[in-house]
C-alpha cells in the first residue's frame, strides 16, 4: 500500500526518477520545469530540505513498496495560517483517485501538524483532471489566478477552510 511520507534526504533519487520518468506527461497540463531543473537536481532538492527544515514549506512524496515515488504533495509558504498547495502524480496511477485521496490526506497533516486553517490551490482552466481533485477534496473556486503563477495560462484560484471542513 502506498504511504505518503514527508519528504527526506533519502527520497532524492527516487524523486528524480519520478519527474524523469512523468516530465512529458506533466508537461501536458502544467508548465515545463526546463532542462535546468534537472541538470541542478542536487541543488535544488537540497533547497527544498532547507525550505522544509525552515518552516517556510513541508513537501510530502505517496511511497509505492520498493520505494518508488507515486506523487509529490505539498504545502508552499505556510503563514498565518495558511499554505498553497501543489501535486502531481504518475501518470500509470492518474485517474485512480490517487490524487483526491492523497489532496485529502495533506489537508488532514495541514491541521494535525502543521495547525494550518486555509488552503489555497491555483489550476489552470485546461486542467480539468487538477480541478476536480481539488473540488472533490473540498475546495471552492474563490477567483481568478494571475497567469504568471500558472505558467501564463489563465486559471482560478480554489480554496478549502480546514476548520469548516474537517
Amino acid at each position: 500500500m502506498p504511504e505518503l511520507m514527508r519528504l527526506h534526504a533519502g527520497h532524492a533519487s527516487a524523486v528524480l526518477a519520478f519527474e524523469l520518468a512523468n516530465r512529458a506527461y506533466f508537461a501536458a497540463s502544467v508548465c515545463d520545469r526546463g532542462d535546468a531543473y534537472y541538470d541542478r537536481f542536487t541543488d535544488r532538492y537540497s533547497a527544498l530540505l532547507a525550505e522544509q527544515e525552515a518552516g517556510v514549506c513541508a513537501f510530502h512524496v505517496l511511497v509505492a513498496e520498493g520505494g518508488s515515488v507515486l506523487g509529490r504533495f505539498n504545502l508552499y509558504d505556510l503563514e498565518n495560517g495558511t499554505a498553497e498547495v501543489g501535486y502531481r502524480v504518475a501518470q500509470r496511477v492518474a485517474g485512480r483517485g490517487v490524487a483526491t485521496a492523497n489532496v485529502r490526506e495533506l489537508c488532514r497533516l495541514a491541521v494535525a501538524s502543521h495547525g494550518l486553517h486555509t488552503l489555497r490551490a491555483a489550476t489552470a482552466h485546461d486542467n480539468a483532471a487538477s480541478q476536480k481533485v481539488l473540488v472533490k477534496a473540498g475546495f471552492v473556486q474563490v477567483g481568478p489566478a494571475d497567469p504568471a503563477d500558472l505558467g501564463g495560462k489563465p486559471g482560478t484560484w480554489y480554496q478549502r477552510d480546514l476548520a469548516l471542513q474537517q
